[in-house]
């Protein structure tokens, strides 16, 4: 807003004032022919004409008629504005989809780190009692050796997942611009983070390029580069301009001119100015045909985004559909998962099973884990780049 009343008071009255004041060190001389003051012909008489010091008072109204490039920017401030505000539009969406994300990574590392926790809590549960039953002669010492592989793993990932946990904790603080010494608590978890994010319904909605925040600056940017053309050509128009000038005079050989019987002397002057541009060397054809080329550019560029977002938008809603989808296999598979393993378990106990097939089990469930909770993470990214596309937050 500041910068576009800035370019509307250029073509708005303007005063400026002046005060000036003169001491001739050394006066001029003007030599005058004797003659005029009774001399002989031919002899010059030295005069001084001008007192020793003199001050000015000025003050001149300009006002600008007529200027083609004047009118042309303030075109242009109308677009910088929309540019300005799509642009912060934009920074406010980035940030808050790397918020989101960043909010996202910390409760899937915080509960990775629960699930490791309890992974872990369970094998050495397991691990006691297979021991146990080793020493009582009942077990081969390979299935002790097989949970104490699996459990040297599950510390390693566990030790790694909370390490991991912190920096995504630092990485949010961060995104939030909150000092990383300073403790903070989320109060979601995961799954309803992620149950908050399933909205199939989104996958229905069609793109409207005008309201997407890309497309909008692709258009600012195509309508700068026609003004930067029509700048061009208002160039070769004629600037009008008037003015009225007001001032007060005063002189003498002493500094004298704040007394109060000093005489000041006015005058007052006022005028058009036009200027009209005849020959530029073919550099104004120039400039029109260079600004002319880039608004063409621009313009393709501006049909090119049109297609790239359609193509980006397409992508985005296969993606979540799939996350989605993804999300609810990774679900069920999770249950079936968790009863291999405990159907293997107490087989294993029972001596039915043997610490192979339990050890299967156990990764198989571990694996399933993991990528239940990084398809929860994909749901939350995938309807956040869906609602930075269709623009979907409304900022003030």
């Amino acid at each position: 807003m500041k910068q576009k009343w800035e370019t509307t008071a250029t073509g708005l009255p303007q005063i400026n004032g002046s005060v000036d004041y003169t001491n001739q060190l050394k006066q001029p001389v003007t030599p005058l022919p004797g003659e005029v003051v009774g001399g002989q012909p031919g002899t010059f008489v030295p005069v001084v004409f001008a007192p020793k010091q003199s001050m000015n008072l000025t003050a001149t109204l300009s006002q600008l008629i007529f200027d083609g490039s004047y009118l042309v920017a303030l075109e242009a401030s109308k677009t910088f504005l929309d540019y300005s505000k799509n642009a912060d539009n934009k920074t406010k969406l980035e940030v808050r989809k790397g918020i989101i994300n960043a909010y996202g990574g910390v409760l899937l590392a915080q509960e990775n780190v629960a699930i490791l926790t309890r992974n872990r809590d369970n094998l050495d549960s397991n691990l006691k009692e297979t021991q146990e039953i080793f020493k009582n002669g009942l077990t081969e010492e390979e299935s002790v050796e097989q949970l104490q592989i699996t459990l040297a793993q599950i510390e390693n990932q566990l030790a790694n997942a909370r390490r991991q946990a912190d920096i995504a904790m630092d990485m949010l603080k961060l995104s939030l611009g909150i000092d990383l010494s300073e403790q903070i608590s989320l109060t979601d978890d995961l799954e309803s983070l992620t149950k908050q994010h399933l909205d199939p319904s989104i996958t229905q909605s069609s793109l409207t390029l005008e309201e997407n925040v890309d497309y909008q600056i692709a258009l600012n940017f195509s309508e700068q580069r026609r003004l930067e053309w029509k700048l061009e050509r208002a160039k070769s128009l004629p600037t009008v301009s008037g003015f009225v000038n007001y001032g007060t005079q005063t002189f003498d050989d002493e500094f004298v001119f704040f007394n109060s019987d000093q005489p000041w002397f006015q005058q007052s002057v006022a005028g058009v100015s036009i200027q009209v541009p005849i020959f530029s060397s073919f550099g104004r054809k120039a400039a029109q045909d260079r600004t002319k080329i880039a608004w063409e550019q621009a313009l393709t560029d501006l049909e090119r985004t049109e297609q790239e977002l359609n193509l980006n938008y397409q992508t985005a809603v296969n993606n979540y559909q799939l996350a989605i989808d993804t999300y609810q296999t990774t679900k069920d598979n999770l249950s079936l998962a968790e009863r291999i393993e405990n159907k293997n378990s107490v087989k294993f106990k029972e001596g039915i099973a043997t610490s192979f097939e339990l050890r299967q089990a156990q990764t198989q469930l571990y694996s399933t884990q993991s990528e239940y909770l990084n398809s929860m993470y994909r749901v939350i990214q995938e309807k956040v780049n869906i609602e930075t596309l269709l623009n979907t937050p409304k900022f003030k």
